[in-house]
């Protein structure tokens, strides 16, 4: 009987039973695609990761399943599994002030560079460079969208952006809403988002808020959002670190500065009863998106074996 350690952390959180799950399997070889499968299959958690040795001379090779796909990327299970592996000491640093190191992980979408810095409490702060540069897709009526979330049209924020697909290494429909109040009271409907995937969209909805627009109260975050991706096994996510990067871009994208960094806290999964707080900025030179980033902290919660015929 064949037996692979496995460690279980929150991710975007820095307190446990908070944040995304996220399943690590830190030494995954002679593990197949099927059984990789069977095993977030298995966890359920909206990602496990598997790691192997580097195949193009960088960290670490990571795959990415959810319970019913592999991904080519994702963020919270980048950002969960360079914590495991420098928090257990699997990877080796050269210290330099408060920065540990910067990793690479080669996925199919890319190479994906993480920076991993120990803060001042103790706690290890990982940070995301997406592996593509912003891209944005269809846009999708807003009656459509209303619909699929069982919201009203007056409910979607037109100001901006259209409901457009943004990605920067994966693709999600992006879903300004007008307040807070509307952004507890969506629900996904399941027929409406097939009639979404007809349009040829995946429906990965990425709904938010700004919240310094709607609600003075809690000045820690500038935006609050919510992301239904119920034809991946997700009917709701909790921290969403791809879809978050993405829409830094695309808030980027429509801001009128020019050049330099833009920045933003990110409230999620607060509807879920598992607070994440998501670091998210872009890049702009010249008014092009050039780079984006998506960080945040984690916890260990539990570690254990999984045992194969």
């Amino acid at each position: 009987m064949k037996s692979y350690p496995y460690y279980i952390c929150d991710v975007f959180t820095d307190k446990r039973f908070g944040g995304n799950q996220l399943a690590v399997l830190p030494d995954a070889q002679g593990l197949t695609s099927k059984q990789m499968q069977q095993i977030a299959r298995e966890f359920n958690f909206p990602e496990s990761t598997f790691v192997f040795p580097a195949e193009q001379g960088n960290t670490r090779k990571v795959r990415i399943f959810t319970p019913s796909t592999e991904v080519p990327f994702a963020g919270h299970p980048n950002v969960g599994t360079a914590f495991l592996l420098a928090k257990t000491g699997q990877l080796v640093f050269q210290q330099r002030k408060d920065v540990l190191q910067t990793v690479i992980f080669e996925e199919k979408a890319g190479l994906v560079p993480i920076s991993i810095t120990q803060r001042a409490d103790g706690g290890i702060f990982c940070e995301l460079n997406a592996p593509e540069m912003l891209s944005l897709g269809l846009s999708i009526d807003a009656p459509l969208v209303a619909e699929a979330l069982s919201l009203n049209i007056d409910d979607i924020c037109l100001s901006t952006h259209q409901p457009i697909v943004a990605s920067v290494g994966l693709p999600f429909l992006m879903v300004e809403l007008m307040s807070l109040d509307a952004l507890s009271r969506a629900r996904a409907k399941l027929d409406v988002f097939e009639k979404i995937q007809a349009l040829g969209v995946t429906p990965d909805i990425h709904l938010y808020v700004r919240r310094d627009e709607v609600s003075k109260a809690e000045k820690q975050f500038d935006i609050q959002a919510r992301m239904f991706a119920p034809f991946d096994g997700v009917p709701e996510d909790p921290a969403t670190g791809s879809a978050n990067c993405a829409l830094a871009g695309l808030l980027a994208n429509h801001s009128s500065q020019q050049d330099g960094m833009l920045d933003w806290t990110i409230a999620q999964g607060v509807e879920m009863g598992r607070p994440s707080v998501l670091k998210a900025r872009a890049l702009k030179k010249a008014g092009q998106v050039v780079d984006t980033w998506i960080g945040g902290g984690s916890v260990l919660v539990s570690k254990g074996e999984l045992y194969l015929d």
